[in-house]
């Protein structure tokens, strides 16, 4: 069994995966070419010993994930503009970004503390209200993920996110890296960032919990400001349910976020498999590496 928890994320015709001290990413230009890019990674928590404690762990992770998958998703892009003939200029990849952030905060903050806002004079219980805030979340996250998942471009991305956690189960496994043997996995990960979102979610209705009734403003303000609180919480829930004895509870609160990978996940063909194969290689070290060639 492997001693590193491998990890990454489906990119536009590819996929991104993060070893301990680099990232590999694989994306098919064309049905007989894949570029892979292999690039160095220097954890803070290598300099700051600190950042290894855990709840503080899941923060630095969380802000890592997002901008190296960021720049993955970039690169992936470009590839697959370059292929087609067209260029995307910096300008339009960071004001994407930009509405992006704008758009998720909107939807999964302003959204469901509005609504909450608007419903509190009719209900007196507070665990009440912060169950209705939860539900509404919830609701409105697999709504969005149900609708994007109509889409064919999103779909082909689930299809690598579940190449991805095909490939990684094959890893764990101890078998060999093929597309036979990765083909008979399932596509439903323990420590897939979905299950992060859907626990982030969960655990957000327990803090918040303790806040009472503020103003709207400072109801947003908060739901921002706990947020690396939950997230490192979160992290930590991820890393236990993917162990190989997991505690009941953790289990219990971990199952959800499985469900949804339904939604975020899908059957991956062949030469997807074969793409997440190639990015996981270039990760792995050289020894094991040349294992796997040979």
């Amino acid at each position: 069994m492997s001693k590193t928890n491998y990890g990454g994320q489906a990119v536009i015709e590819g996929v991104m995966m993060m070893g301990k001290d680099k990232i590999g990413i694989a994306v098919r230009r064309s049905p007989d070419d894949i570029v892979i890019e292999e690039r160095e990674l220097k954890p803070l928590d290598k300099r700051f010993s600190f950042l290894k404690w855990p709840f503080i762990r899941g923060v630095v992770s969380l802000f890592r994930t997002l901008i190296i998958g960021l720049k993955a998703l970039n690169f992936s892009a470009e590839q697959v503009m370059e292929e087609e003939g067209e260029e995307i200029k910096p300008l339009e990849l960071a004001l994407s970004m930009l509405l992006a952030f704008s758009f998720a905060i909107l939807l999964f903050v302003v959204l469901p503390a509005g609504i909450i806002h608007f419903i509190q004079g009719y209900i007196d219980n507070n665990i009440i209200l912060n169950l209705f805030e939860g539900i509404i979340k919830i609701t409105t996250f697999l709504g969005y993920l149900f609708i994007i998942s109509r889409f064919n471009d999103i779909k082909r991305v689930f299809r690598y996110h579940g190449a991805e956690h095909k490939v990684i189960f094959n890893y764990e496994s101890g078998q060999e890296l093929s597309v036979k043997n990765a083909r008979k996995f399932t596509t439903f990960h323990p420590r897939c960032g979905t299950n992060f979102l859907f626990i982030v979610i969960l655990l957000s209705i327990f803090f918040f919990s303790f806040f009472g009734r503020p103003p709207l403003l400072q109801r947003i303000l908060y739901h921002i400001m706990l947020l690396p609180v939950i997230a490192g919480t979160s992290y930590e829930i991820i890393k236990l349910s993917g162990k190989d004895s997991v505690n009941p509870l953790i289990k219990l609160i971990a199952t959800p976020g499985l469900w949804v990978q339904r939604l975020t996940t899908a059957e991956p063909d062949d030469s997807m498999l074969e793409v997440a194969i190639l990015a996981l290689k270039t990760v792995l070290p050289n020894d094991e590496r040349d294992e796997e060639n040979e």
